[in-house]
């Protein structure tokens, strides 16, 4: 699609919309293939999202592994390929128990494009950064992620048009990007070494970590909740306070993926006080008791821990990225903590064998 057709589209759009005649501002570039703007018309805002169908397809229901291996990552992964779609029927689920998701004003599903409700630009990581205070913002983010994965489950979700399914976080997707692990960070880290022998026995590892989540219960999760996806909204009440954003890769996964989200954040350090807030809160809103909680998250924040290395060493590597490379020393030490649970006493043997100096102690 040339840049002029694209144009037109969204002009298009706006007019139908009622918001052709805004001025409109360009947002920093998302990490997909959706970019957004800040459209304003006298005292009003809205954003545009413009997600054109450019990724390979998402995963059909029903589709077996060789099919999904053949459509391409995001069927693997299990991911919505920046779907308008998926970012309405997500939305909607989300308003419905209470919380602050955008609302969805218009769309035009075969043209990647949306008209969205403005929460603002008070993304936790920048309050924080201005003073704003880390603890209780870690609080409220706990409170709402266990509103998220208390509530049931939808197989499907409606929006204005149709409705999404909801996949589960499958042996497949775990799998594959586990895997990203043992074949990215070699390629940058000449320190790791993996052999034929040695793929063998991560496998073994590999295996073992997706037997102990596979037993974990499952919930709705929304797979990319860290400090740069929320937004504060203090003249909100209660659950509202929290504004949530990339949300449209929704599955059924487990509820401590989306803590080591918040908590294991790559692009910032998270304090303890802030995390033991976060914790209380979530343990509070979901009855977990605290033993069975520190498993979960040690077992599945390893292997989201291990899966964004993985991602952020391809970024350097095969994307020509190298600002990636400031955000692994902190992973490493993510990676040291999930370690040190004694669950996961076999993948910090293996580390230890192949990549020790990755370990505080060996």
């Amino acid at each position: 699609m040339t840049n002029n057709l694209r144009a037109t589209e969204i002009r298009e759009f706006l007019n139908g919309a009622g918001w052709g005649d805004a001025a409109r501002t360009p947002l920093n570039a998302d990490a997909s293939t959706r970019r957004y703007e800040r459209l304003r018309r006298k005292t009003e805002t809205a954003m545009l999202m413009d997600a054109p169908p450019l990724e390979s397809v998402p995963c059909p229901p029903g589709a077996d592994d060789a099919e999904r291996v053949k459509l391409g990552w995001n069927a693997i992964s299990r991911l919505a390929a920046s779907r308008v779609e998926a970012f309405a029927a997500v939305a909607t689920h989300l308003q419905g128990l209470g919380l602050s998701a955008p609302s969805v004003l218009e769309h035009d599903i075969s043209r990647g494009l949306a008209l969205l409700e403005d929460l603002g630009d008070d993304l936790f990581a920048e309050v924080i950064l201005k003073g704003g205070d880390e603890i209780a913002l870690y609080a409220a983010a706990g409170e709402v992620l266990a509103a998220v994965h208390r509530a049931p489950a939808p197989f499907v979700m409606p929006y204005r048009g149709g409705e999404w399914p909801i996949l589960s976080y499958d042996h497949l997707a775990l799998s594959a990007n586990m895997d990203l692990f043992v074949e990215w960070m070699p390629q940058r880290d000449l320190e790791i070494r993996i052999s034929d022998q040695t793929r063998i026995r991560w496998e073994r590892v590999r295996e073992t970590m997706i037997g102990k989540a596979e037993d974990f219960p499952r919930a709705l999760i929304l797979r990319d909740t860290h400090a740069e996806n929320l937004i504060w909204l203090p003249q909100r009440e209660g659950l509202a306070r929290v504004g949530l954003l990339d949300f449209q890769d929704a599955v059924l996964g487990w509820g401590e993926w989306d803590m080591s989200m918040l908590l294991h954040d790559a692009r910032r350090d998270v304090s303890a006080e802030a995390r033991e807030a976060a914790i209380a809160t979530y343990l509070d809103g979901t009855g977990l008791t605290r033993a069975d909680f520190d498993e979960r998250l040690a077992v599945l924040g390893a292997m989201n821990v291990m899966r964004i290395m993985g991602i952020f060493a391809r970024l350097v590597t095969r994307d020509k990225k190298p600002r990636y490379d400031l955000f692994q020393p902190r992973l490493r030490g993510l990676l040291n903590e999930t370690l040190s649970h004694p669950a996961m006493a076999e993948a910090r043997d293996f580390v230890a064998a192949v990549a020790p100096h990755l370990l505080v102690s060996a």
